[in-house]
């Protein structure tokens, strides 16, 4: 996988974080996805195509998501329900937004996030995609950012 295509989702993360939700973000050691033990409970996923094939997901647990969209919104989310999918499809979507600026030596198309909501389901790659799975913490919770792209 040429990560010249994922660190500006990477950066675009932090500094969606940064100047949108208002916090800063850490990011942890990348690991190599090999089994079923990454289990969240809300999705961004946003899909490359191109030069690039694949999808870049930010997933949450239920009360980290819960936290974020409420920091984004500035009020206070307690359910799972329209207002937390349409805040997770726009944190994706800012992302997708900032990383682009940075591909534009690519030759690839990032499609509109779609939001994935359900008690710890997992994001699976079409087989022989290797799927990287970088953590982030925050004041607000953990989160993850997972990256399966095939390159050219």
């Amino acid at each position: 996988m040429d990560v010249s295509y994922v660190n500006p989702f990477l950066k675009a993360t932090k500094e969606t974080f940064k100047t949108m939700v208002g916090v800063e973000t850490e990011m942890e050691k990348p690991i190599v996805k090999q089994d079923a033990r990454h289990h969240y409970d809300v999705s961004g996923v946003i899909g490359l195509s191109g030069e690039a094939q694949g999808t870049i997901a930010i997933s949450f647990e239920k009360k980290a998501s819960l936290k974020v969209v409420s920091k984004l919104l500035g009020a206070e989310i307690k359910i799972v329900g329209a207002e937390l999918t349409d805040g997770i499809g726009e944190i994706a979507n800012i992302i997708a937004g900032y990383a682009k600026q940075y591909l534009t030596e690519f030759k690839v198309d990032i499609s509109l996030p779609n939001v994935v909501i359900g008690k710890s389901h997992e994001l699976a790659a079409p087989s022989g995609v290797p799927t990287i799975v970088v953590p982030f913490s925050c004041e607000l919770g953990s989160f993850a950012v997972e990256v399966a792209l095939k390159t050219r």
